[in-house]
């Protein structure tokens, strides 16, 4: 392997760098995506339990050990924020993993055209 990394261009040995730190970012990306994706299908759940229950119903929220008794309207709409607040981010983050992918098929594209390019040395 020391001697193929002798062999590959300087520039290419670049693009490689930049290629593997892009699909690290990518896989950070995503998996932060599905944590808030997660955190809004449970967000959107409890909205909708909520909003079954009469105005009167003791609800309680988890406040680290503990559960807190709460208002019915003010937890609702605790929760409807917080859920809009989750969409944003994972258009966000949507966003960012599209970009990412744009760039990573681009350094991928930029190597193989550098690849096609660089004479092959002969074997001494």
């Amino acid at each position: 392997m020391g001697e193929e990394s002798a062999e590959i261009p300087a520039n290419v040995q670049e693009q490689l760098a930049r290629l593997q730190q892009l699909q690290q970012t990518l896989q950070v990306i995503v998996t932060q995506k599905q944590q808030v994706e997660l955190e809004l299908s449970e967000t959107d759940r409890a909205v909708e339990e909520l909003q079954k229950m009469a105005d009167d119903a003791a609800v309680y929220q988890s406040i680290g050990s503990i559960l807190v008794r709460k208002d019915r309207a003010s937890l609702l709409k605790n929760l409807t924020e917080r859920k809009e607040l989750l969409n944003v981010r994972v258009s966000v983050l949507g966003k960012q993993e599209e970009k990412t992918r744009d760039k990573l098929r681009d350094v991928q594209q930029q190597i193989q055209a550098r690849l096609k390019s660089t004479p092959s040395r002969p074997q001494a």
